[in-house]
């Protein structure tokens, strides 16, 4: 019985850990000049595997990924990468610092925002898992993330029921 409750522990540790978040810049007001994309950057927590979302005037607007010298100084002499979609989706693949900047001169008005990245945490194990559980107000590795920890814990509940209830 427990071997089971610990393997719906450790199954739903694995789901919630691989739950990646798209992050649109600017919310619903977009990638345009004259917003804090400072303050919006600071109000979010990046993981590898994440997205950044840029939505803006195609025509008007583009994003370009560049290094640091390039975000402090509004040039893209440095970028890796550029977009013009003006629904760009970009994958935050490394823990890192990313730096993005508008290169049709919207820097200069404040189209620039850069995000750090952090790395997963590694899941933890089954019997951790079940530590973690029994001790009340524990905090998870991970903040809640649309709808995983729900998840997690509608597993957890199923397994305490089936266990409690003796249909082992």
């Amino acid at each position: 019985m427990s071997l089971i409750f610990l393997l719906l522990i450790s199954a739903a540790a694995t789901i919630s850990s691989v739950t990646a978040t798209d992050h649109i810049v600017g919310a619903n007001r977009g990638w345009n000049p004259g917003m804090n994309y400072t303050l919006w950057a600071n109000n979010h927590t990046f993981y590898v595997n994440d997205l950044i979302s840029f939505r803006y005037q195609k025509n008007q607007y583009n994003v370009f990924e560049v290094n640091q010298t390039g975000y402090d100084n509004c040039t893209t002499d440095s970028a890796t990468g550029n977009w013009s979609s003006g629904k760009d989706f970009i994958l935050l693949d490394k823990a890192k610092r990313y730096y993005f900047i508008c290169g049709n001169g919207g820097c200069f008005n404040g189209m620039k925002v850069s995000v750090l990245v952090h790395p997963l945490p590694t899941p933890p194990s089954a019997s951790t898992a079940a530590a973690e559980i029994s001790k009340p107000n524990s905090a998870a590795a991970r903040p809640p993330r649309s709808g995983s920890m729900a998840f997690v814990g509608l597993v957890l509940w199923i397994g305490w029921i089936w266990l409690g209830s003796g249909w082992i």
